[in-house]
Order: C-alpha cells, then sequence, then structure tokens
C-alpha cells in the first residue's frame, strides 16, 4: 500500500480515484440556519446575490439595505443565532430527496455540513459547538446521517461541503475590520484563535469522516487568509490518503489553504465559472445554482432561475470540456426543496435517460468544439457529438474518417440516419421527423460508433 508523505509532490502523486471522473453530473445542497431568512439582495455582478451569505453580508449592510430588511422584518435585538430555533426542517424527507437526486440523473451528492456560519448539520463532539448544531437545537436530529444513508440507498455517493473558516472566529483580510461579522458578535462567540485549528477543525474533520466516510469532501474558505501550514492542510490530506475509512474512495477539492487552488487538491473548483483552471487538464468542477444563489434566496423571481434547456446546455459543455457539474439546490428552512427546483431536475433526468451514455463515463475530445458549436465526449471507440438545436443542415465533422465499422446514430432516434465520409471529414444528414419521435428537448445527440478506432 502506498504510503503518502505530507508533501505536495507525494500528495499530488495520488491516482484520482475512477469514479469522479465517470460520475459527471452530481447535487449539491446549501442548507442550515441562513435559509430562515432566506433573502439576499440581487445584483448583477458575480457572487452578489448568494443568501447563505446573509450573517455577513445582509446584516449591517447598510449599502444595500440589508441592515434595513432585518430590522423591519426581526427587530434591532435579533441576532444571527436568534434564527436556529427556526431552522426546523419538519418537512425534511431525506428518502424523498435522494430519490429525486436519483431520478435527477446525478450520481453523487454533496451536503453543507457546516457552511461559514459555523452551524453544524450533524451533532458534533467539538465543545466550542454546543447549542450551535442541528441536534441541539433547530431540527433536532442528525441531518448528515439522515442524508447520507438515504442517498447511499439510492445508490449515490455521499459528500460533505466543510468551510474551513468562521465568520465569528477566523480573522480575513478582506473586511477592514478584520472579521465578517461586528466585532461585538466576534468578542461573543470567537473560538480562541490559538485553538481553533487544533482543538475544532481538525477534531471536526476526523469527526466526519469517522462517522460518514464521504465519498468527496469540498473545503471552502482555507484558501482565503490561512496558509496551509497554519491549517495544516498537508498533514490532513497525508492522514486522509493513509489512515481514513474511506481513503480508497475519497476526493478532495483545492479550497484548502492559500495558494492552493489550480495548483493541488484531487480536483480543482470553479464556481460559476471563476476560474482558468479548468484549461489545465486536471480533473475540475463546476458549481452553480438553479438560480443566482445557492442557498434558497426569497428575493429571486423565475426569471432569476436557469431554464432546463439552459442547464442542459450548461451540463453538455462542462463535460464536454472534461469536467463534472455540480448543480445546487437551496432547501427552505422546514425541510422542502422549491418546486421550480424540483422542475429543472427532473428534466434534466429526462434527458439524460436517453442522452446519459453521451455524459456518463466519458472524456473529452477537440479543444476547438466551441467553434464548431458542436461539444464533444468520447468513450472506447465511440464519439459523441451534442448540438443545443435541432439542427438546420448538414453537420461537418473534421478529423473522423472511414474507419471500419463506422456507424452513425442518434440517441432516442430508432430512425437510420444518413451520413457520408470523405477524406478525413464526416457529414451527417440531419432526420426529418415529427416532433412526436423526438424523445428528448434542450438537446441532441449522434452517436458515432467506431470513430476512434
Amino acid at each position: 500500500m502506498r504510503c503518502y508523505q505530507p508533501t505536495w509532490a507525494s500528495l499530488d502523486s495520488r491516482p484520482l480515484p475512477g469514479w469522479f471522473a465517470d460520475a459527471k453530473f452530481g447535487i449539491f445542497i446549501h442548507w442550515g440556519v441562513y435559509s430562515v431568512p432566506a433573502w439576499r439582495p440581487l445584483g448583477d455582478e458575480r457572487y452578489a446575490s448568494y443568501a447563505e451569505w446573509y450573517y455577513a453580508s445582509v446584516i449591517g449592510d447598510l449599502e444595500h439595505g440589508g441592515d434595513a430588511f432585518h430590522r423591519a422584518r426581526y427587530g434591532e435585538d435579533f441576532e444571527y443565532r436568534d434564527f436556529a430555533p427556526l431552522f426546523t426542517a419538519e418537512l425534511f424527507d431525506p428518502g424523498y430527496w435522494a430519490e429525486l437526486f436519483r431520478r435527477a440523473g446525478a450520481r453523487y451528492v454533496v451536503l453543507t455540513s457546516k457552511h461559514h456560519d459555523g452551524y453544524c448539520l450533524w451533532p458534533t463532539k467539538s465543545p466550542y459547538k454546543k447549542n450551535w448544531n442541528s441536534a441541539d437545537v433547530g431540527p433536532r436530529r442528525d441531518l448528515v446521517g439522515d442524508l447520507t444513508a438515504a442517498v447511499r440507498s439510492e445508490g449515490l455517493r455521499m459528500g460533505l461541503y466543510y468551510s474551513i473558516i468562521e465568520w465569528e472566529s477566523t480573522w480575513t483580510h478582506r473586511d477592514p475590520s478584520g472579521y465578517y461579522v461586528a466585532k461585538a458578535l466576534v468578542d461573543k462567540y470567537r473560538i480562541p484563535e490559538g485553538e481553533y485549528v487544533e482543538r475544532h477543525l481538525l477534531p471536526q474533520l476526523r469527526e466526519l469522516v469517522a462517522a460518514y466516510e464521504p465519498a468527496l469532501i469540498f473545503s471552502d474558505g482555507g484558501e482565503w487568509d490561512g496558509g496551509e501550514d497554519y491549517w495544516q492542510t498537508k498533514q490532513f490530506l497525508a492522514w486522509l490518503y493513509n489512515e481514513a475509512p474511506n481513503r480508497d474512495e475519497v476526493v478532495v477539492n483545492d479550497r484548502w489553504a492559500k495558494g492552493m487552488p489550480g495548483r493541488h487538491g484531487d480536483y480543482f473548483s470553479s464556481e460559476y465559472q471563476d476560474t482558468d483552471a479548468v484549461g489545465s487538464g486536471h480533473p475540475w468542477e463546476e458549481s452553480r445554482g438553479v438560480g443566482g444563489s445557492y442557498g434558497f434566496n426569497r428575493a429571486e423571481n423565475i426569471d432569476d432561475y436557469s431554464t432546463a434547456t439552459e442547464l442542459v446546455h450548461e451540463l453538455v459543455d462542462v463535460v464536454s470540456r472534461g469536467g463534472n457539474l455540480l448543480l445546487n439546490v437551496g432547501p427552505t428552512a422546514d425541510g422542502r426543496i422549491p418546486l421550480l427546483m424540483q422542475d429543472r431536475l427532473r428534466d434534466i433526468g429526462t434527458w439524460l435517460e436517453v442522452n446519459g451514455e453521451a455524459i456518463y463515463g466519458t472524456r473529452s475530445w477537440r479543444s476547438d468544439q466551441a467553434e464548431t458549436g458542436l461539444r464533444y465526449t468520447a468513450k472506447g471507440d465511440d464519439l459523441y457529438a451534442l448540438v443545443a438545436e435541432w439542427p438546420r443542415g448538414e453537420i461537418a465533422i473534421e478529423g473522423v474518417g472511414a474507419t471500419e465499422g463506422l456507424q452513425v446514430e442518434m440517441l432516442g432516434l430508432e430512425q437510420a440516419i444518413d451520413w457520408s465520409v470523405t477524406g478525413d471529414r464526416l457529414i451527417i444528414v440531419p432526420p426529418l421527423v415529427s416532433p412526436a419521435d423526438v424523445l428528448c428537448r434542450h438537446a441532441y445527440c449522434f452517436k458515432i460508433k467506431n470513430a476512434l478506432r
């Protein structure tokens, strides 16, 4: 058995567990105390509408009216922590959630075990989280454990998001005060700096691994201010890869420490297309919400949500460039996934029922595909050409010659497809069919068998 050392040279040599590269589509879930107010004013710039940032970006925000909203709705003396008893999750049905995610075509699920507000969705043993976890206040149940069991019963892999930082405890260069929240709240709730990593952060990470054995750990926030030595990143990852019960399965992202993104980690993280690391050839994942927020935002209207067609196109584009899509839903405080989000997931699942073989287990093919209007994926000897709209004319694919056993078909259509090869150029003639004979919407896929022999 390989023994990984706490050095990047050693850690980076670990092979990526195969399941992640084949899965392609996962569901992200942002759910917590912030789901109670579930509000942030909308903005056009990237990250401006994140409702899960209510504590840091709504309370005390005079410029965008957040403070006025909070005082008018909840009162002058209402603290963020006062939301916890209102986070009840009384309608949370983990079995229904898991079935929905499976029907959506997802192969893995990632739940926020703890966001930047520090509230934990499991009965943590951390001495600093008494009455600030889902077993002590609010739902009074182990949300992580309940969903983990349900997700695995549906045959999906379960992952966990974990925030390295906490607004009440960790320093930041991003705010002139040095903290994301008011200094009075820092003084009231802060975990002492000298104890944060050794007595809280690392024990919690080990606790999550021991209790739930996640297939994926999505770390966040560690890259903003703290370095790898401060967070003890390499030491923890060496333990995870060598000794953890999930060591053969687990994958981690690149947000554990400052200077790590786009350089180290089993895969690189992109958020609403905010990084260019995706062109490196390294495994990567794009995450985004159905709308502009991860946590449920009541300020969003239907026009702020992507259509099913737009989300399918996003999935196709990401996978064709070698990535995974982690699509987020933001449940309500009582434990419901908003109906419009459910509708989007069902539509994606219907599309994947027809075209899934062009997504799962595939690899990218051709770097110039964006210029052609086509997106390509490959699996074994077969090539898949995906078009966003029903083609109006012939499709020309350069680099595909007359290989032995070459055949062309359209996924979900029984009708034969006319095609020809001239040199190393394949010409596909779109079929003339009734809309009733087409089994999917949003995007269409031609399978070219034996094209890569």
